[in-house]
């Protein structure tokens, strides 16, 4: 069957209107697990898996695909408006989209992420509709090595996150590391960091650390007496608050970074979708005219990220539905679930359940439209919010983080580590360090461990597996990235011993 008739075939089953009602319907749920931390698309899909039993298998899949993809165009709501990410990928998002909404272009800043997931998610569904199998035999050629690798290339971006201190920031990762590497080495099964609390021996949740730093420290440091508690400034007009024709054009590149580079980490199986949006970010600032202005509210800073964890979902579908290979949690959720109706995700699950991929695919597409026409209507509502004055927000903001965490991790000691963070995250602002750099620290850590720690099994403690071509380069690009910030420093301070007054 070609791609044209299989589309076709795709739209037939996907315009039924029941299997119209389960995408709607997956849609709306995953836009609300998406503004709602903590709950996030592996709970929803794994609560809502046993009802689905007794449903048509291509309408149950149409509905919790619409809940992955659907969180993901949530997600950025709170992350936008309170400083709160819905889930890992939005933390990228919360860098410039916050401090937008500070300057009373949240409207703008919830458009423009609207806009660029309907892009990056078309773009990723087409792209997994031509170059699924290919793609999908590309995936096999990345084992242990390369996974190490790209995580080194991920944390190299926080060149990029750093703001005025490289020194800092590099603090930060490596704090970062350190988190990632508390609870169960799950190698030797010894305990590590954990100061004898048992309820760390599963480590630390992301959404508690995520949420500590961004949210509760923002709150800690904006009720301080020398700062006006008030309302954030929000134009009045749907004009005002929906991107200009300015912002869509300087957003365009964004637009492709972030669908490129999305798609192409979402098909690496465990890279997920917040290292995508963390490089997408990390390439648009290091392209952009002025990437001093990046963490301060620019409009390109929420396009490529928000673009980029959108692109990831349907590449994640590639190693999912073409090998059999969850690459994150939701999708191994969604692969039991097919195992569980009868099918065979692999190679020749195409030609064998023709019906179910394409009619998949096609509800992607319908997804999109139908996420697009929910979220752009309630930009200005959203955007209200911000008129509440600081004694109402700031509690709004601290009880949706508390129900977050709690939701996460089911204990009072869960809600301890969150004070606990936001002390750090205000502790950080006072001191001038930045916070990205430790979440991603805390987001690639583990895995990079893993894979590091694989791959020197692979090669029974041989370091040079490490300068196989795919990982060499990889290693290479990021010594790169950490280099040239310190051979410009070091200039810098040469010039400045020669000629004192340059």
């Amino acid at each position: 069957m070609d791609i044209f008739s299989g589309l076709i075939q795709g739209f037939s089953v996907a315009l039924t209107p029941m299997n119209l009602a389960m995408c709607f319907l997956g849609c709306v749920l995953g836009t609300v697990v998406g503004v709602l931390p903590g709950l996030g698309p592996p709970a929803t899909i794994a609560m809502l898996l046993p009802l689905t039993f007794k449903m048509d298998p291509t309408g149950a899949m149409i509905m919790l695909a619409g809940i992955y993809y659907g969180a993901k165009y949530g997600g950025s709501t709170t992350a936008i408006l309170l400083n709160v990410p819905g889930e890992s990928a939005s933390v990228a998002t919360c860098l410039d989209g916050y401090q937008m909404a500070r300057k009373g272009r949240a409207g703008a800043a919830l458009g423009i992420s609207a806009i660029a997931s309907f892009i990056a998610g078309t773009f990723g569904v087409v792209a997994l509709m031509l170059v699924a199998p290919p793609l999908a035999k590309l995936t096999l050629a990345f084992s242990a090595p390369e996974y190490f690798a790209l995580m080194v290339l991920g944390l190299a971006m926080v060149v990029l996150l750093a703001g005025n201190s490289l020194t800092k920031a590099l603090l930060a990762m490596l704090v970062g590391l350190w988190i990632a590497g508390m609870g169960t080495d799950l190698f030797t099964a010894t305990s590590r960091f954990t100061f004898g609390q048992t309820a760390m021996l599963g480590g630390i949740e992301f959404v508690i650390v995520a949420i500590g730093i961004f949210a509760v420290g923002e709150v800690m440091a904006n009720m301080e007496p020398s700062k006006p508690v008030d309302m954030l400034a929000v134009p009045k007009g749907l004009k005002n608050l929906m991107p200009t024709w300015q912002d869509m054009k300087d957003c365009r590149f964004a637009f492709v970074n972030g669908s490129v580079v999305g798609f192409l980490v979402g098909i690496l199986p465990g890279a997920g979708a917040t290292i995508s949006s963390f490089l997408s970010y990390g390439i648009e600032k290091s392209v952009s005219r002025h990437p001093e202005k990046f963490g301060t509210g620019v409009i390109e800073g929420v396009a490529a990220p928000e673009a980029a964890n959108n692109a990831d979902t349907a590449g994640a579908m590639v190693p999912l539905l073409t090998l059999g290979i969850p690459g994150s949690g939701t999708t191994a959720i969604l692969l039991a679930a097919l195992v569980l109706w009868g099918f065979k995700p692999g190679p020749l699950f195409i030609e064998e359940s023709p019906a179910l991929f394409w009619g998949l695919v096609a509800s992607m597409y319908i997804g999109n439209v139908v996420l697009l026409i929910l979220n752009l209507p309630l930009v200005a509502l959203f955007a209200q919010l911000l008129r509440m004055p600081g004694y109402v927000m700031y509690p709004l903001i601290l009880g949706v983080s508390m129900v977050g965490v709690y939701a996460s991790g089911s204990s009072i000691f869960a809600l301890g580590l969150l004070v606990g963070f936001g002390l750090v995250g205000y502790a950080m602002r006072k001191l001038d360090f930045p916070t990205a750099p430790l979440i991603l620290g805390l987001v690639l850590g583990d895995a990079m461990e893993k894979a590091l720690r694989q791959s020197l099994m692979m090669s029974q403690g041989n370091l040079s597996i490490l300068f196989r071509p795919i990982p060499a380069v990889l290693l290479l690009i990021a010594a790169f990235l950490l280099i040239v910030p310190l051979v410009k420093k070091f200039n810098a301070v040469r010039v400045q011993v020669i000629d004192p007054e340059a």
